[in-house]
Order: structure tokens, then sequence, then C-alpha cells
């Protein structure tokens, strides 16, 4: 039996990028619940039991629930063995740190909330708004031009693979699969970085079945 458990669905960014940690950490013990968002699952009042806000992902491991993928990502880095996923120095932390709360903050709402969905699920999201995807391309573009500047020479954007590479992909991946692919992925340096990503066990394992 499982000693852990994970609710949400492979099409959440978030969720995605808790499953990457856990690939990276080789941790295969695991029960995953499917909650769909776009069908409204984890608005339920039994998954509000869990998340009051009606989000995903939520852990529960050891007695412990977990909320919010900050929380899960740096919990699991610490308790699961195997290579650490959050830079050693005090200036690698900060980058991390710093690129996660872009990505919170703003890409998400750029990149997945007006470009993705303006041609993937636009019914989610009220219908294919203009003006929401043209301020998504704008705002996605500034926080991936920002998250490569931050990288620097680096490979990954806080030297070696980090929780903030394991944030952005999942959105980007989205990105990818519209006709915006190209006005987003030619920003500066970024090609190069997304070769690295793409080329990961962990992102290959975790594609969401879209079908």
């Amino acid at each position: 039996m499982a000693t852990m458990k994970l609710w949400g669905f492979d099409g959440s960014t978030y969720v995605r990028t808790v499953k990457m940690v856990l690939a990276e950490k080789a941790f295969t013990d695991f029960e995953q619940v499917p909650l769909n968002v776009l069908a409204g699952d984890p608005k339920t009042p039994e998954h509000r039991a869990r998340h009051p806000f009606g989000k995903v992902p939520v852990l529960d491991h050891d007695g412990m629930r977990i909320l919010e993928t900050t929380a899960i990502a740096r919990y699991l880095n610490d308790v699961l063995p195997g290579k650490s996923l959050i830079p050693a120095t005090p200036k690698d932390r900060a980058r991390m740190d710093m690129i996660i709360g872009l990505a919170d903050s703003y890409g998400y709402g750029a990149l997945v909330g007006g470009v993705a969905a303006y041609h993937l699920f636009p019914d989610f999201v009220g219908g294919k708004n203009d003006a929401m995807r043209e301020n998504g391309l704008a705002a996605g573009r500034q926080v991936l031009e920002l998250a490569m500047k931050t990288r620097g020479d680096s490979p990954f954007i806080a030297g070696d693979l980090s929780l903030a590479d394991l944030y952005l992909a999942p959105m980007l991946f989205y990105v990818g699969l519209t006709p915006d692919k190209d006005a987003v992925f030619d920003a500066p340096a970024l090609g190069d970085w997304w070769k690295r990503v793409e080329a990961l066990p962990s992102f290959k394992s975790t594609v969401p079945n879209l079908g």
C-alpha cells in the first residue's frame, strides 16, 4: 500500500511540478487521486475539506496533509533521498525562489491562463479574449526574459537543476502546443534551457495525456 497520496490530475502544471520532483527523486511509492480542474472536481465539498480554496495539488504523507506546491515540493526534497533540488548557496537559493515567485505571481496567469487557455481550453476562462492573450504574451515574455537573465551562464535557472526549473517547465509545455509558441520561445537564451529541460527523464515521464 502506498505511503503517500497525491490529489490532483496530470493536466495541472502544479501537479506536474510535484510529480517531476518525485521522478527526480526516483520515488514511486505514492497513490495519485485524479481531480480534474477543468471539470470542476477540486471545487466539490469533499475536496474543499482537504483544501478550503479548492486547489490542487494536496499531499498526504506520514499523518500530515500539505497544501500548496511550494510547501509540497520543498517537503519532498527534504524527506526523500537523492540529489537536492534546492541550491546550496544563498545566492542560488535566492535565484530559485525569485523565479518561483515570479512564475507563481505572473508567469502562470500569463502563459497558461492567457496564452495557452486562449487556444487550448478557452471555455475554462470564459471564452477567447484577445486582450488577455496579448497581455499574456507580453507578461509571459517578461517573466521568461528575467528567468533567463537570472540564469546567466548556468545550465539551469539557479545553477544545477532546481525547483525553479520544475515550476516553469510545465507552464511552457502548454504554450508549446499553441500557435503562439514561436512568439514566446524566441526569448533570448530560452532555447538552450528548454532543450535541457525537454531532455530530462522527469519531464518526459510526466507529460500529461491530453487525449
